[in-house]
């Protein structure tokens, strides 16, 4: 079989016959199997999507030959920095660069033998599509969800844009590596943070993998605590949020983050000068390097003081970078006895550490961060931790200086971008009216082809007149567009709702239909997006719900992540390194499904690991014997009664249907395909009998061939129609294990004379022990092994061995 012909040939029929189409008449049994969509920076898939899109898809194949009704669209991601930063270096458009490289990369994708639904396509950087992502932001503006403020920022400043902090990966750009720097700009926010306990409760009810679950749980970082006023000494006042109230007493100075609104008011004249100088050093630092548990912590004392609110002692007030204005109050209390870094704090300063709470004798050695009883409390001394918690709290808040309170790390998502390549924000300012929407019966706010890109730190459209120029659709007055794009990350936040009414030019979704069609069953991607578009489309998703477009919490039920294709020597692979494996010379020498078989065969689906193509022509060979003893079965005539060679492969067939069935419920492509090769050996085996059931070896011929179609479907659609088969072999259902069949009748034992292994028989499975022993000695072969002397014992275990001591 030329199997590169083959390929074209059903690829061909595929499309033509509209075999891979959703059946939107049959909702009831549908299954909706995503991988997330590709990001056409490249002209041609690599291996990474190979490995996303071919071993799902066969998974995909399955469940459709199980009865499902599956729909599995594709699409593509397409809005982003590096096609604008390519179209800087290159001078080639943006538009014209990505539309260029999705033509090739969808022939890729149909070349993969996918079963895409390519009529449910997006890209979304088509104005059909962000009219809709703009429609979004929409709502999320009239429901109190989008906002715009000033706000510290993570600013690279060779992409010349604003960072999310996950987009900040050890102080420098996810993209470009270039040192990120902090600065003050107006952005557009949303607000995230209102679902934070919701984001977190919900993680118990979906099928995801545990780490990521926990990676979300850990970035929403809920905190049980309360909130404590502290008075300056000037009447000013400001806040603390702390888990360990019952250290209060233990207070010996408190730390404000540089930025802090109350900084300014609190320094004294003697110190200005150091404290901008501090200031400015901080806002060269990231986010991410001040938060570090390993770097040195630094501040400087204002000059100023603050009062306990339950002594009244006065306690001087630093800036330390170490704080962040962004989370919680922008201030903490430090209590050095019972927290390592305000330990470290208070003896590089010679700020006093005062014990206030006792653990065992001996075992409370300064810092002791560990719960215990309170010590020099005042009235509270004696009290366990957990009890003076709450007595403490309840004390302050008679006082009016404090209340319980939940604090959580998750910050809201900032979403603008001073770039060009995105979807605008349709927002219009007026000098008179402020923020106005741009009504949505006037979206798309289309992007301007003809558009200058080198990055000066300003957007590119604001230096369009043709686009930021406009009326105010209020009052008519002349008005400026919003010149910021939107996160990409805004785009990928709803798409999966898209899809299933990608048609539809009245609203983003007919929500009926989406009830319908969603969540999403399977969900498969990379565990890079934990943080990310995972969470983004969790907030997408239940605020929709709240606005009565959906009737579901989640967007994604059951989500797998594919491991990494590493390069041969163990690392990324990337053309620095010069270790990147092409998918292309396989695929030219060897075809598509021999490509993908491997990529499933070689690799644990969920681990990956480094590239080694050791195994492609066994695979290639495996392929090959298939073929082979399926035709070969098929030419055959003649019957004979079943015995129990058939028994014996009937037996292999139906545990290979069983463990197949099984693995690909979960991923497990290697050893399914391991179960593969041994049914196809086992048929081999058969083939040796000097007699053989012609029907019989054809249905077991025929089941390998259902079986082995999600796997190679190119391969197996041309060798079920070789067979005779009804088109298509995907509208066949999957094999379904004969429980019976696993019961053998026989057993094959190994024979035993004096410890050593003289013979295998065939024994009558249901025999216990005695049975077993008093039939073996009946056996001619039995007796020609003893040659005559006498039997001393027999010793038989069941299913296994009889061993014989003469």
């Amino acid at each position: 079989m030329d199997l590169k012909e083959v390929e074209k040939k059903w690829q061909k029929i595929w499309e033509e016959r509209k075999l891979h189409e959703f059946d939107y008449g049959n909702i009831s049994s549908k299954l909706y199997v995503l991988e997330m969509f590709s990001y056409p920076s490249a002209a041609k898939l690599h291996i990474g999507h190979w490995y996303n899109y071919g071993p799902t898809d066969t998974y995909a194949r399955f469940k459709r030959m199980q009865g499902f009704n599956v729909f599995q669209p594709m699409g593509f991601d397409a809005f982003g920095l590096p096609a604008e930063n390519y179209a800087i270096k290159t001078g080639i458009h943006p538009k014209d660069n990505t539309l260029a490289n999705i033509a090739t990369m969808r022939e890729q994708l149909k070349a993969i033998g996918g079963m895409f639904d390519w009529s449910a396509e997006v890209v979304t950087c088509m104005p059909d599509y962000y009219k809709w992502t703009q429609w979004m932001f929409l709502q999320l503006y009239k429901n109190s969800l989008a906002y715009r403020k000033e706000a510290p920022v993570n600013w690279c400043p060779s992409c010349q844009t604003v960072l999310a902090n996950e987009q900040v990966i050890d102080g420098s750009c996810e993209r470009c590596h270039a040192k990120v720097l902090r600065k003050n700009l107006t952005q557009w926010f949303f607000k995230i943070t209102a679902y934070a306990e919701e984001l977190l409760e919900g993680l118990d009810e979906i099928d995801w993998p545990e780490k990521t679950k926990l990676m979300q749980r850990n970035w929403i970082g809920k905190s049980v605590g309360g909130e404590i006023e502290f008075k300056t000494e000037n009447g000013d006042s400001f806040k603390v949020f702390t888990t360990r109230a019952d250290t209060l007493f233990g207070v010996s100075y408190v730390v404000l983050a540089p930025e802090h609104e109350l900084v300014d008011k609190l320094t004294a004249p003697g110190q200005r000068e150091a404290v901008e100088r501090y200031k400015f050093q901080s806002a060269m630092t990231t986010e991410i390097d001040r938060m570090s548990t390993v770097r040195e912590k630094t501040g400087l004392f204002l000059g100023s003081y603050a009062i306990h609110p339950l002594t009244g002692e006065k306690i001087p007030i630093y800036i330390a970078d170490y704080v962040l204005v962004s989370y919680g109050t922008g201030a903490v209390m430090g209590v050095p006895a019972h927290d390592e870094r305000d330990f470290e704090f208070a003896k590089k300063y010679g700020l006093p550490i005062k014990r206030v709470i006792k653990g065992e004798e001996g075992k409370d050695e300064l810092p002791f961060v560990e719960p215990g009883v309170l010590v020099d409390s005042g009235e509270f001394s004696g009290m366990g931790s957990e009890a003076a918690k709450d007595a403490i709290m309840e004390k302050l808040k008679t006082l009016g200086s404090g209340q319980k309170k939940v604090n959580y790390r998750l910050r809201d998502w900032l979403v603008s971008r001073q770039r060009y390549w995105g979807a605008p924000i349709p927002i219009i300012h007026c000098p008179r009216c402020g923020e106005v929407p741009v009504p949505e019966e006037d979206l798309p706010v289309e992007l301007p082809y003809d558009m200058v890109f080198t990055p000066d730190g300003q957007s590119p459209l604001a230096k369009c007149e043709q686009f930021v120029n406009t009326v105010c659709p209020k009052c008519g007055a002349p008005a400026k567009r919003d010149s910021d794009t939107l996160d990409t990350f805004v785009c990928s936040s709803w798409y999966f709702l898209r899809y299933p009414d990608a048609k539809n030019s009245q609203k983003p979704f007919d929500s009926e239909l989406i009830n319908k069609m969603l969540p999403v069953d399977k969900y498969v991607g990379g565990a890079e997006h934990a943080c990310m578009h995972l969470l983004y489309a969790r907030f997408f998703t239940k605020a929709l719900r709240d606005m009565g477009y959906l009737n579901f919490d989640e967007p994604f039920k059951s989500l797998v992540h594919q491991g990494v294709i590493l390069g041969p020597d163990g690392n990324r692979m990337s053309k620095s390194r010069g270790n990147v494996v092409s998918p292309d010379t396989y695929i030219e020498k060897y075809g598509t499904d021999i490509f993908r078989l491997y990529l499933m065969f070689g690799f644990s689906y969920i681990e990956g690991g480094p590239w080694n193509d050791d195994g492609i022509k066994a695979v290639s060979r495996f392929i090959d014997r298939a073929e082979k003893i399926v035709l070969k079965a098929f030419s055959m005539e003649g019957s004979k009664q079943i015995g129990p060679a058939e028994r014996d492969l009937d037996c292999v067939k139906n545990y290979t249907i069983k463990q197949v069935s099984a693995d690909l419920e979960v991923f497990g492509f290697n050893t399914s395909i391991a179960r593969l090769m041994e049914l196809v050996n086992a048929m081999y085996k058969y083939d040796q009998e000097s007699q053989k059931d012609a029907e019989f070896f054809k249905a077991c011929a025929r089941d390998l061939v259902l079986l082995i179609a999600p796997f190679a479907p190119h391969f197996a659609e041309e060798l079920w129609e070789m067979i005779g088969g009804p088109f298509s072999v995907f509208k066949q259902r999957y094999p379904k294990c004969d429980e019976k069949a696993l019961v053998r009748d026989e057993v094959e034992i190994a024979i035993q004379v004096n410890g050593k292994v003289r013979a295998r028989v065939n024994v009558p499975s249901q025999l216990d022990r005695e049975q077993l022993e008093k039939y073996v000695l009946t056996l001619q072969q039995v007796e020609e092994l003893a040659q005559g002397k006498p039997v001393k014992k027999v010793i038989a275990v069941p299913g296994k061995l009889v061993n014989i001591v003469l």
